[in-house]
């Protein structure tokens, strides 16, 4: 065998290693067999939220375990086949074998990410906030390109954005901003930009052109239906209306239509203006409250979570997770992962997966893997 084939082989062992790893292959096998004995029980539909959901969970598991299975059986057959092919001097058979490896090691990869997000809240919609941190103008203006950042990535990856809460700058860029992104596992792409993104740049503000650091912070939290039920005393929220913010002229808001609410006991703040009346962005700005509550109490199970909501954490030194440096040279790179780019004006252009992949192979491995362990 090839020595590039054997290596091929081998990768392909390593990933489906991978793949058993994260299912906790045993427990999987038998959560499975539980799950096909309570689909027996004809009491079973007596509640069908509960039946509908033991379905979907079984449904997911079997499909789980039979591609790995699937997978396993067809590398034995591919290898069989290249050691036949050498054996009788048939080039064609060992080429079309080769082929079917290249073929398993590309759907492994996308079975790796996929099995990555299987989290709780992984397939729903998110909800991205970007904010300041100290610094004026600077850093107002580093928010306002994470917020393009992440608009261009959601665009590249079929994602549709509502903006519901922008706070502009007195100069330039924002204060804060909320938006809305929607799309099968978009929070399960974006929990992974939560904290605190740092530049190193020329300053376009700077008349002496003097190298400037800048931070701003990244908070995503999954939207939540209607299924998971999140209980919010009333009298622990604070309700703030104000002016939404406008172009400026005959645009400008004449009325107190956005809403801010303060969850005291917690610190979380949300905020909605998108809406085109005080109503609309109330019920929006409720639905933002029990998802960042849902989502810090998803955070404490699975003990990753950041000691305080990102409005409320420091934005310096730190809490970083990325830097990115414009000048004396360019370099992205990851501070959790060790992950980098010599391209920033790509990944500024939306540019993400890299970094996203690595990120989700570390909290579901441990480790990064070799094939996400740099970003072109």
């Amino acid at each position: 065998m090839r020595t590039e084939t054997t290596n091929t082989v081998e990768e392909i062992k390593q990933a489906l290693g991978l793949l058993r790893r994260y299912l906790d292959w045993e427990q999987a096998l038998k959560r499975l067999d539980e799950l096909n004995a309570k689909a027996e029980d004809p009491s079973l539909w007596d509640d069908p939220a509960v039946a509908q959901g033991l379905m979907r969970e079984r449904q997911s598991l079997e499909d789980q375990i039979t591609a790995v299975r699937r997978l396993e059986q067809e590398l034995d057959d591919a290898v069989g086949l290249i050691e036949l092919g050498e054996e009788e001097g048939d080039e064609t058979v060992v080429t079309d074998a080769e082929d079917q490896l290249k073929g398993l090691k590309t759907e492994l990869a996308r079975r790796q990410v996929e099995a990555m997000l299987s989290g709780e809240a992984d397939a729903n919609d998110a909800y991205v906030e970007v904010h300041a941190g100290a610094g004026g103008t600077e850093s107002q203006d580093w928010a306002n390109m994470l917020l393009r950042m992440y608009v261009r990535w959601a665009e590249r990856a079929g994602y549709k954005v509502e903006t519901l809460e922008v706070n502009d700058g007195e100069e330039a860029g924002i204060k804060s901003a909320t938006i809305l992104v929607k799309g099968h596992n978009a929070y399960g792409w974006l929990k992974t930009e939560s904290g605190v993104h740092r530049l190193v740049r020329i300053s376009p503000f700077d008349s002496q052109a003097r190298r400037h650091t800048s931070f701003a912070s990244i908070w995503v939290y999954p939207v939540i239906d209607d299924s998971i039920e999140i209980e919010i005393i009333e009298s622990d929220v604070r309700v703030d209306t104000y002016r939404a913010s406008g172009a400026g002229g005959q645009h400008v808001n004449t009325t107190d239509s956005a809403v801010r609410l303060t969850h005291v006991p917690s610190g979380i703040v949300v905020a909605c203006q998108a809406g085109r009346s005080q109503h609309q962005n109330r019920s929006q700005a409720w639905d933002m409250l029990r998802a960042r509550l849902y989502e810090a109490e998803l955070k404490k199970r699975e003990e990753k979570a950041m000691a305080e909501a990102a409005t409320k954490s420091d934005i310096g030194w730190g809490h970083q997770i990325r830097s990115y440096v414009l000048q004396p040279y360019q370099l992205v790179k990851d501070l959790r992962t060790g992950v980098e780019s010599t391209a920033p004006s790509d990944v500024l252009d939306g540019d993400l997966d890299g970094f996203m992949e690595a990120t989700l192979a570390q909290r579901a491995y441990g480790d990064t893997p070799a094939e996400v362990s740099d970003v072109e």
